[in-house]
């Protein structure tokens, strides 16, 4: 293997480390230089980074029935259960910071984002699952949060639903196109088993990298709002430290208990993952700095959170070596 091909691979083989230096690296350089001006590429990654995802994947697993338990049992666990663990959280710890209190709220009530496919691929979980629960998330996050907000911390914010179906369109969607058109190129000059073999496992690098972009631009163009505010820092990350560890087992418990290892993947990520990026945005316009100071530390959180879960669940619940004896799901 040359070089080139060990350093294109390194950041899959070795998440434990690439997801903590690129955020310490966003860290610093944030601090050093001004990168608002990347804020235009963070689509354009999210674009590559689902589209070496898609590059293969069957359709007609979304015309299909399959999935269905998963995306009734997380549109409970992210619409009911983790709304009321996040409002639990802010009364308790967050009751004097409101406007913090509102950011954990829309941390908690907007879930799914890209990675929530990418991680799924990584895992080796149901991609097609994961696609459904990213779309439904997207949807229904979009429409019952402005109500949730009002419940939760009083003040209602208007969501553009339509805005929200652009954005579904052009994250999922078009990489899903653009994956479809690929893998129709490939078949016209290799065969199945060629691909699946030794092209499609050269796509899954491409995926982290982007992953990892996104990561840098997102931490470097918030690292002088976490610098400036220091003082707020450690009871936020407590507060999201608690509301992570809630919401990870939460759902590996469920995942473990009535679904299969693919399944249970896509679950799993598909509600603890949480869609920060929009969230951050709709935080910084509505509540202000630090709103948005407690939703990018999530994005610190949950990066590490996910990257240690993914190490730690293939060695324990989600082996791939484990024999399936619960059904596949209906």
């Amino acid at each position: 293997m040359s070089l080139a091909q060990k350093i294109y691979r390194f950041p899959a083989k070795y998440m434990l480390v690439s997801v903590p230096l690129i955020l310490v690296l966003g860290f610093i350089v944030g601090n050093v230089v001004d990168t608002s001006f990347l804020q235009p590429t963070l689509l354009v990654g999210t674009i590559i980074m689902i589209y070496a995802t898609m590059v293969g994947f069957n359709f007609k697993q979304l015309a299909s029935t399959q999935g269905t338990r998963v995306l009734i049992y997380s549109v409970v666990i992210n619409f009911v259960i983790i709304p009321l663990v996040a409002y639990g959280l802010g009364v308790l710890f967050l009751s004097k910071h409101p406007l913090m209190f509102a950011g954990l709220a829309l941390s908690a009530l907007l879930p799914t984002s890209g990675m929530t496919i990418s991680w799924t691929m990584l895992q080796k979980g149901n991609v097609g699952v994961a696609v459904k629960l990213t779309i439904f998330g997207l949807l229904i996050g979009s429409i019952v949060t402005p109500w949730y907000l009002l419940m939760m911390v009083g003040q209602y914010i208007e969501i553009n639903v339509w805005q929200t179906m652009q954005t579904i369109l052009i994250v999922v969607f078009l990489p899903m196109l653009l994956g479809h058109l690929t893998f129709k190129a490939i078949l016209r000059k290799h065969s199945l088993e060629h691909f699946k073999k030794n092209i499609k496992p050269k796509f899954g690098p491409l995926s982290i990298w982007a992953m990892l972009y996104v990561v840098f631009v997102s931490m470097s163009m918030r690292a002088s709002m976490i610098v400036q505010n220091l003082e707020l820092i450690a009871i936020a990350i407590a507060v999201l430290l608690l509301f992570y560890a809630i919401n990870f087992t939460l759902s590996t418990v469920v995942a473990t208990k009535f679904f299969n290892r693919a399944d249970g993947i896509a679950l799993v990520n598909g509600t603890v993952l949480r869609n920060l990026s929009l969230a951050i945005g709709i935080a910084a316009t509505s509540f202000g700095a630090e709103a948005a100071l407690i939703v990018t530390l999530a994005f610190i959180v949950q990066q590490q959170f996910i990257a240690n879960y993914a190490q730690i669940a293939k060695k324990r619940w989600f082996k791939e070596s484990e024999p399936q004896l619960q059904p596949a799901t209906k």
